[in-house]
């Protein structure tokens, strides 16, 4: 029964890592649009002001966590940006380009306001080394999840289920590790 199990999880990880080499098209595409988010974010930076209200929030929200608080409310956000971009898929992708597009900005702002050397650069490799990557799938997917509603290639349920099954087993796990570094980074930082 155990050892079912364990093929059936590897299984379930293989499928996910196919259906991500399936998909890489769309990831690319949030990639892409992700970089254009971060170049209007930086040409634009003298318009974006508004988004330091919001910046100042989420820095309050997360000031006074011990490193535990810190990480899993690292976690929580990235994990409804993810759950999110693939359940909104479901409107033909537009949704997630506009979320992934927008994220973009706020790093293009916050790297040109905020940086001013090569260290603070630094400072936002770490946990991107996972987050990003497992966004960018995020999006990738819910992207694809909603061009798969007017394709003829796979049905929109297979789709799906393909799109929980790598959240599950890759983009969760990669937000995990990310949460941790950075909330570790920032206790021992700070």
């Amino acid at each position: 029964m155990r050892k079912e199990k364990k093929l059936s999880v590897k299984k379930q990880f293989n499928e996910a890592i196919l259906y991500l080499k399936e998909s890489k098209k769309y990831i690319y595409c949030s990639i892409l649009i992700f970089l254009i988010g971060i170049l209007f974010g930086i040409i634009f930076k003298d318009n974006l002001s508004f988004l330091d209200s919001k910046l100042k929030e989420l820095i309050l929200k997360s000031v006074s966590l011990n490193p535990l608080e810190r990480i899993f409310f690292i976690l929580q956000n990235n994990l409804q940006i993810s759950i999110f971009s693939i359940i909104v898929g479901i409107f033909f992708g537009i949704f997630v380009m506009l979320i992934c597009f927008y994220n973009g900005i706020i790093l293009g702002y916050v790297v040109s306001k905020y940086t001013s050397s090569l260290t603070d650069l630094w400072r936002l490799i770490p946990h991107g080394i996972f987050e990003l990557p497992a966004v960018f799938i995020s999006f990738g997917l819910g992207i694809k999840l909603g061009f798969s509603l007017i394709s003829k290639n796979k049905t929109f349920k297979e789709n799906l289920y393909s799109s929980a099954n790598t959240l599950l087993l890759v983009i969760i796990p990669l937000l995990i590790i990310a949460a941790i570094i950075e909330g570790l980074l920032i206790f021992f930082v700070s």
